[in-house]
């Protein structure tokens, strides 16, 4: 008999051999992740054991494999339970794909750090195809990191016939949340190949376009799935079935890890394709019932359309890298001119501020690190669609990935400006099915150009079971007047199609089988709904005035002269926030002075003489970036260099603005400047300093007032000192930030965004202290944000205080009409038991919606 091949492992580190089964963790001590052993560690650096390649380097950095050039898969995990370190203690020195030698540094790390808080210090060295060994043979005692021998593996003979084709038939299951709050590491990875060995079948996990060997624990880790990220079972052969539904039921019950439960918006089911679902364990509480977040307000009835996309197919390989080079570029600037047109479309047609979302779109399609992906797939011989679909599949994946939730958010806008390429590319346009009248589309998300896109004589509402109610999608369901509903139980995408539902946007609630008479009464409500609308439209040039006459100034959010012009037809008083960055997006170069000047002039004519118009200064940083206007790159960046924080990085920009700002003060309107992210008495005074010494500088007589708005919550609770500035003259809240930051929520996050409610009794004391220290000194409190629009809201703001509510266009008339239904006595009323109530839930039920 032949002896077989045996190969060295060097020590990783010096230290304690310690056999594999004596670790306290079930999942190496069993040998679940591969045979090997443990060193308990005296050194800070983890080397090379073998020559080969880096293949997988964990997000964290506290574990890694490296394949050796014989073809063994060897990993090495620093400590127990590291993953939750985040990445704290460890520095990667080399990378996926890299060659090392053995006895290269891999990682260094922080061994009195991991000591103190991971469970064990113990470093696993396994190799995990074990398929390919007969034996491992570890040393004992002491080891020196890169000289010592650690352990001799024993090769297996290969059948150099290769493996037989595995024959049966195909089975995939539906998506499945990961419910494990690190992801699928180490332990859990190695929980779902032990099951998948349990079978025949060839089984594969899908994250996206990525896939990977169910049977490879270094295949799954390299997926690097992350908590709540979506994954497909797929698996051929003689029990595809039940290898699939085992596999997929066992990532959603966490893979043996104690796993918090998904929050609302999240549960997916595991049900597989021809195979039959084991029975839930317990039906929902009321299954004509599904629950979602309240994205856009009204009402609809209608019947269900199911919409699914089929994937594009592509060729992979090119011909010659000019040509395919030259037709990705033809294609970008045939999907430039697309977005060219549904921004004017969207302008023209709603409300123009949500229009920028498409400006933002250009914005990807100018990016370089994504265009930099796409042409150098195309370099490697890849076709120009192969190599695109690559490049921003992964750079929306890596949007989805990241810790900051907002810019995570802005992953569906890549795929949706993606898309767009791709198809100008293939020529393979989605089919849009011809829509009859009442419909109520269902999807799993919609993109932005499918929701500026739908025709509002067919589509009466629709409900996604991803997104929340400050995403780019709701937002332009609501400029549509469309009822929305966003993050859905996911078993709306099984109803059938032509199934009459109800669908109410105002409480994120999707009704099934409804009675004739239920039907009847909601259509008497939408009925009611449409002639109090009528009603408030032939009122919108009325003062908004209580019952006792107390006034309180109605104006408009815009972003341009058009946008003025259409304020004024639907009743603004003015303008409470002119978005003043939309003057600065879509452009390859910043602005000129005359360039901006010559926008405010224009918005102050579109007004009444003496009108207020209110102008925030350049606002970018975060999810507005301007490619000419470059910011490094940030961990966080919305705690970061964004709103005044750039002028002040580069005040230049911000002194250019005062100029032109002060050049249109005679145009008419009365101008007022606004500072956005002002978090500190300094950043006031800074920026202050800034406008007083271009004012001078002008010789500017007309008076222009300057003011804060109060979006960081520090500037609420010191809202006495910065009332008491010389020259602050006013404030006005930007709920929305307000909002997240007091709460220390993304209201762009899908899970989260329910909860992000502008109504918290926690962000109306802000805005109730706020308005109280103003009133001292004779100034003057609005509020721009989202919850001015929001008639439920509108009395007890008014209850609070707030002089100037800033609104949405479309929603001027019924904001006026919600001011006049109240007396100031009982706005204050309901104020003072808005701040007193517990929750956003109960702050909400003082206003019945159908009195609000």
């Amino acid at each position: 008999m032949p002896t077989a091949p045996r190969l060295e492992l060097l020590a990783p580190v010096s230290g304690l051999m310690v056999p594999i089964d004596q670790v306290p963790d079930p999942v190496f001590a069993k040998r679940m992740v591969g045979d090997g052993f443990s060193i308990d560690p005296v050194s800070t650096r983890l080397m090379a054991p073998v020559d080969g390649e880096v293949i997988d380097l964990q997000p964290s950095g506290h574990a890694i494999t490296v394949r050796g050039d014989g073809g063994l898969e060897i990993l090495m995990h620093i400590g127990l339970d590291t993953v939750r370190m985040q990445g704290d203690g460890f520095t990667p020195l080399v990378t996926v794909g890299q060659r090392v030698a053995a006895g290269d540094a891999l990682i260094d790390f922080d061994l009195d750090l991991v000591a103190r808080q991971a469970k064990s210090v113990l470093t696993q060295v396994v190799v995990t195809n074990s398929e390919l060994l007969a034996g491992v043979e570890p040393t004992t005692g002491m080891v020196i990191g890169g000289s010592d021998i650690a352990a001799v593996c024993d090769l297996a003979e290969r059948n150099a016939d290769g493996a037989a084709p595995v024959s049966g038939h195909t089975a995939t299951s539906a998506a499945v949340l990961v419910p494990n709050p690190t992801g699928l590491h180490a332990r859990p990875s190695a929980t779902l190949v032990t099951l998948a060995k349990e079978f025949d079948s060839e089984i594969r996990l899908r994250r996206g376009d990525d896939s990977a060997n169910a049977k490879s624990i270094t295949a799954i880790m390299g997926l690097a799935v992350a908590y709540a990220q979506k994954v497909i079972v797929t698996a051929h052969g003689p029990d595809a079935g039940d290898a699939v539904a085992r596999l997929a039921q066992a990532i959603k019950e966490g893979l043996g890890e104690d796993c918090p439960p998904l929050l609302d918006g999240e549960h997916e089911s595991a049900e597989v394709a021809e195979v039959v679902a084991p029975s839930p364990a317990s039906p929902p509480a009321d299954p004509n019932l599904l629950r979602g977040v309240a994205a856009s307000p009204g009402l609809a009835v209608g019947h269900v359309v199911q919409l699914r996309r089929d994937d594009i197919e592509v060729e992979e390989f090119g011909s010659d890298r000019h040509l395919e080079t030259r037709k990705l570029n033809a294609a970008i600037d045939r999907a430039l001119l697309d977005l060219s047109a549904l921004h004017r479309r969207l302008s023209d047609e709603a409300d123009p501020d949500k229009a920028a979302i498409f400006a933002a779109h250009a914005e990807f399609l100018s990016d370089p690190e994504l265009l930099d992906r796409a042409r150098s797939g195309i370099d490697k011989g890849k076709s120009a669609p192969y190599a695109w679909r690559a490049g921003f599949t992964s750079f929306a994946d890596e949007l989805a990935t990241l810790p900051n939730e907002v810019l995570a958010g802005r992953a569906n806008d890549v795929r949706d400006v993606g898309q767009r390429v791709l198809e100008e590319l293939t020529g393979q346009r989605q089919e849009r099915a011809e829509l009859a009248p009442g419909t109520v589309l269902i999807a799993e998300d919609l993109t932005p150009s499918d929701t500026a896109q739908l025709d509002r004589s067919k589509v009466v509402g629709f409900a996604t079971t991803q997104g929340g109610a400050s995403s780019h999608v709701a937002i332009i369901a609501r400029s549509l007047d469309i009822p929305a509903v966003a993050g859905t139980e996911g078993r709306a995408l099984e109803i059938p199609d032509g199934t009459q539902v109800v669908l109410d946007g105002s409480t994120g609630q999707l009704l099934l089988n409804l009675t004739e008479v239920e039907i009847g009464a909601i259509l008497e409500r939408q009925q009611r709904l449409a002639a109090r609308k009528a009603a408030e439209e032939e009122r919108k040039d009325e003062p908004a005035v209580t019952t006792d006459g107390h006034r309180v100034a109605v104006v408009a959010n815009i972003g341009g002269s058009d946008d003025a012009a259409e304020a004024m037809r639907r009743g603004a008083e003015g303008v409470g926030l002119l978005r003043s960055e939309f003057v600065f997006m879509g452009r390859t170069t910043a602005p000129t002075e005359a360039e901006q000047a010559q926008v405010y002039a224009d918005c102050s004519r579109a007004l009444q003489p003496g009108q207020p118009l209110v102008i925030r200064t350049l606002d970018v940083g975060g999810d507005k970036p301007l490619h000419y206007l470059p910011i490094p790159a940030e961990e966080n960046p919305f705690l970061g260099i964004r709103g005044v924080r750039v002028a002040f990085d580069r005040p230049e920009v911000l002194r250019t603005q005062c100029r032109a700002i002060l050049a249109a003060a005679d145009a008419g309107a009365r101008l007022h400047v606004m500072f956005p992210m002002i978090a500190t008495i300094d950043d006031w005074r800074r920026a202050k300093a800034i406008f007083d010494e271009e004012r001078a500088a002008a010789g500017t007589t007309t008076p222009v007032s300057v003011g804060i708005m109060m979006e960081v919550p520090s500037v609420a609770v010191m809202a006495r000192q910065f009332a008491a500035e010389e020259g602050c003259d006013f404030f006005s809240v930007g709920t929305n930030d307000l909002t997240s930051y007091t709460l220390a929520m993304d209201r762009g996050h899908p899970r989260l965004a329910a909860q992000v409610d502008p109504c918290n009794p926690a962000v109306l004391t802000l805005i109730g202290n706020a308005a109280e220290a103003l009133h001292a000194h004779g100034k003057w409190l609005g509020v721009c944000g989202g919850v001015a629009s929001d008639p439920q809201a509108v009395p007890i703001l008014v209850g609070l205080g707030v002089d100037e509510l800033s609104c949405s266009i479309p929603a001027i008339p019924s904001v006026k009409a919600a001011v006049r239904a109240y007396s100031l006595d009982t706005c204050r009323t309901l104020a003072h038991k808005a701040v007193t109530c517990s929750t956003p839930s109960e702050v909400r039920a003082l206003v019945p919606i159908e009195d609000s």
